[in-house]
């Protein structure tokens, strides 16, 4: 029979994403529902290790449901990624009394989850990156933030494109993953989409398509840049010298990380740390909730960072036809 958990600690790992706040609100209100004791983790499995743990109640996450970032803070650590480290991080835990945790983060921090573990630890995983490169769930948290967040900024940029008759190639983030810039592609009406799962490195005739669109009579030309291609200032400079059209990059960066989380996050992310709360009670452990066609669904951690993913070929195929 599984040991009962009475102590739930959580922490926010890896790069922040709009909603994780509403995740932590979650567990802590659920657990505490619960019966349970609820521990914050500062700053990620560093905090753990360096013991910046804090009792967590009700009142800590009033009025943190519509804030951005994580009030639990953030950071890498490599020295988690030792054996040493995972054990003294599973010893830590103990000490403090915590039975399971609660990490809400990407699949860096889910493999430091499965490691807890293996050690003892129950542990939830639950998806919160901006990236949406977790190949388990349709959704991350803090996804559909960063894509309005950019959306915004890209029609501003098209404004002032279109006012100076310029190429415009506006970088968005994602890492090696190009779900924000498809997204943003269609959103915003682009003319070019360039994904590290596709982008070919044909510059050449990236520009012959600049070029003809101006003779067209096109206005403004908009490329859509996933950070995982990346070279935006170089691209430029190249496509301006050989086209004569102005063309300027933009590099949107951390601006898509922040700010108050959608709607769609701060919901779906209040049901995945609820449904954490619920499956730690359940003697579960080493799973990552996961939302999957439609429905809110729980992995065994393994499987779920054995999994691949791609992109959409049907909304790629558009993202060029609807040009």
């Amino acid at each position: 029979m599984a040991k009962e958990i009475n102590t739930i600690g959580v922490l926010t790992s890896g790069g922040d994403a709009p909603g994780m706040n509403a995740a932590i609100r979650a567990v802590v209100r659920q657990a505490l529902s619960k019966g349970k004791k609820v521990k914050g983790i500062k700053r990620g499995y560093a905090g753990l290790l360096n013991e910046e743990i804090v009792d967590m109640d009700s009142k800590s996450v009033s009025d943190t449901i519509s804030r951005g970032g994580t009030i639990l803070q953030t950071a890498r650590c490599k020295e988690f990624v030792t054996a040493e480290g995972q054990q003294k991080g599973a010893e830590i835990c103990k000490k403090h009394g915590i039975d399971a945790i609660v990490v809400i983060g990407g699949d860096g921090s889910f493999q430091g989850a499965q490691k807890l573990a293996a050690l003892g630890i129950n542990t939830i995983g639950l998806p919160g990156t901006i990236d949406l490169d977790i190949a388990c769930t349709d959704y991350t948290i803090g996804f559909d933030t960063a894509c309005n967040t950019a959306m915004e900024a890209i029609d501003k940029v098209r404004d002032t494109s279109t006012s100076h008759e310029r190429c415009s190639i506006i970088e968005v983030m994602g890492r090696g993953a190009g779900y924000i810039a498809l997204w943003c592609g269609l959103a915003n009406g682009a003319e070019e989409v360039l994904l590290p799962e596709k982008y070919d490195n044909n510059l050449e005739a990236l520009i012959e398509r600049v070029a003809h669109a101006r003779e067209l009579g096109k206005q403004h030309y908009i490329i859509i840049n996933a950070e995982g291609v990346g070279h935006s200032q170089e691209m430029a400079k190249e496509i301006e010298a050989a086209t004569g059209i102005e063309t300027r990059a933009t590099i949107l960066g951390h601006m898509q990380r922040g700010g108050s989380p959608s709607c769609k996050d701060r919901v779906y992310a209040t049901i995945m740390g609820a449904m954490a709360v619920d499956l730690l009670c359940e003697g579960k452990s080493n799973r990552v909730v996961a939302h999957k066609d439609g429905n809110f669904v729980d992995f065994d951690i393994d499987d779920a960072l054995a999994m691949k993913k791609s992109v959409d070929e049907y909304m790629y195929d558009i993202s060029k036809s609807l040009v």
